[in-house]
């Protein structure tokens, strides 16, 4: 059950559209979704939500600030009619894509690249890669509900868009957040396209995925249906393997059990890209394995200024992590259709 406590901002320690990092008076640190709950300023006596942090989980150690007891009241009206974090004290009228008065999806995705992503922090190397193999073309991430809801966590995504490395980003689902909403991942690939001008679109959770160890209780199951679902509306779907030469846990090393559920529920052909010279995994032979040349993906993501972690390790501690995932920007960026 959630753990609630209260405590004073005694800090402001970041800030960006929609969000905010603060100290707190009893020494712990929280985020503010701003578009949910209002701004905060110091001295603000604020309900937190403690739960994740206390448990030991994955969260970096913050704390997320569920009301402001300084301020009466928040109205923020949004542009549509649907909700997300439904039935939830947060819900949110976000709006979507596809109720806006002359919306029409496209009538099929023939040919549009498809990276599907386990991981989030796969992002940095399929987009560092696709942006050198294919300058000028548009790559839009579109962020499925299977861990963070509110893409605004994402520094990894910022530091993107920042640096043009991702043309616009789509929530979908219950996550929300995006340049764009949209009611599903599979919606969400035809509001990247047909909205947000999308060459290519790499779908990955948002940050803190969940996995249990069990063959079935992950997160990234849900690759499976997706990709089965995009290759019958005619997208070119490639599968970004996860690989790890380091990963403590057994199941992680070397192809992820994540990958080989993913790949072992798929029905559909998919590409599943290998750096050339590296392991082709058993898993993937009903598929159309595709050995791809890849560059030193630590001086890539170097060479872009994209700072990023995996499971805390840097990109030179498992550059084959990255090498995978790098692959899959480099063969969706070869998909492509010319400019």
């Amino acid at each position: 059950m959630p753990r609630f406590s209260t405590h004073v901002v005694s800090g402001l320690l970041s800030h960006r559209e929609g969000l905010q990092r603060v100290s707190l008076d009893s020494g712990r640190r929280a985020y503010v979704l701003t578009s949910l709950v209002g701004p905060v300023t110091v001295g603000d006596s604020v309900i937190v939500n403690t739960t994740a942090v206390d448990l030991g989980l994955g969260t970096g150690g913050w704390d997320v600030v569920h009301w402001n007891l300084s301020s009466a009241s928040f109205d923020a009206p949004g542009p549509g009619h649907v909700m997300k974090v439904r039935y939830t004290s947060l819900q949110a009228d976000t709006g979507v894509a596809e109720e806006v008065a002359g919306y029409l999806p496209p009538a099929s995705l023939a040919g549009l690249p498809v990276v599907v992503c386990p991981l989030h922090s796969q992002l940095a190397a399929v987009a560092c890669a696709f942006a050198s193999a294919a300058p000028g073309r548009r790559l839009v991430y579109v962020m499925t509900d299977t861990a963070a809801l509110p893409l605004v966590l994402s520094d990894l995504v910022a530091d993107l868009r920042d640096r043009g490395l991702l043309a616009a980003s789509v929530s979908s689902g219950q996550a929300f957040g995006g340049d764009h909403e949209a009611v599903n991942t599979l919606s969400g690939l035809d509001v990247a396209v047909n909205v947000a001008g999308a060459a290519a679109v790499v779908v990955a959770p948002g940050p803190g995925t969940v996995g249990t160890g069990t063959e079935r209780g992950h997160g990234a199951l849900e690759g499976a249906g997706l990709i089965d679902l995009a290759a019958r509306r005619g997208a070119s779907v490639v599968v970004a393997l996860r690989w790890s030469d380091v990963d403590p846990r057994a199941r992680h090393l070397g192809l992820s059990h994540h990958s080989v559920a993913v790949l072992g529920m798929v029905r559909e052909r998919a590409f599943v890209p290998v750096p050339r010279g590296e392991p082709h995994p058993d898993s993937a032979r009903a598929h159309e394995v595709v050995e791809v040349d890849v560059p030193d993906v630590v001086a890539l993501l170097e060479g872009a200024g994209v700072a990023v972690t995996s499971m805390g390790r840097m990109p030179a501690e498992d550059p084959r992590f990255h090498a995978y995932a790098a692959a899959a920007g480099m063969l969706a960026a070869a998909l492509t259709s010319p400019s």
